[in-house]
């Protein structure tokens, strides 16, 4: 298996346009910014649950150990729900965003419902 060079990956150009989400560029670069950071600590959590799931096993681990830990079935469901909550609470304030602009459709709605019945 070749070794990823991720310095060079890192300056590569994406294909097309970037995604474009606010007014402002910098937002989008700093959204950028922030969702690779979150990514990045996703990795770690992960790596940090192999190295306390092989410390329970064994003791004591080598690296190699830690590089050739595949998770069997119950350990992969409860990375999955880990990585589910922690996606939440990092997108919790869009997830809110989300919530009140429903309530407040749904507030119009209503609202719109009763003058047309009234």
């Amino acid at each position: 298996m070749s070794e990823v060079d991720w310095i060079a990956r890192a300056g590569a150009r994406a294909k097309g346009a970037r995604p474009k989400y606010f007014d402002d560029p910098a937002t989008d670069r700093l959204l950028s910014i922030v969702m690779a950071l979150a990514g990045e600590v996703a990795v770690v959590k992960e790596r940090l649950d192999t190295v306390e799931r092989l410390l329970d096993a064994k003791g004591s681990i080598t690296r190699a150990d830690i590089e050739a830990y595949a998770p069997d079935r119950a350990a992969g469901h409860e990375r999955g729900l880990m990585h589910r909550e922690f996606a939440a609470r990092i997108l919790r304030g869009v997830q809110q965003d989300m919530e009140s602009l429903e309530t407040a459709e749904s507030s119009v709605e209503e609202v719109s419902r009763q003058l047309r019945d009234a």
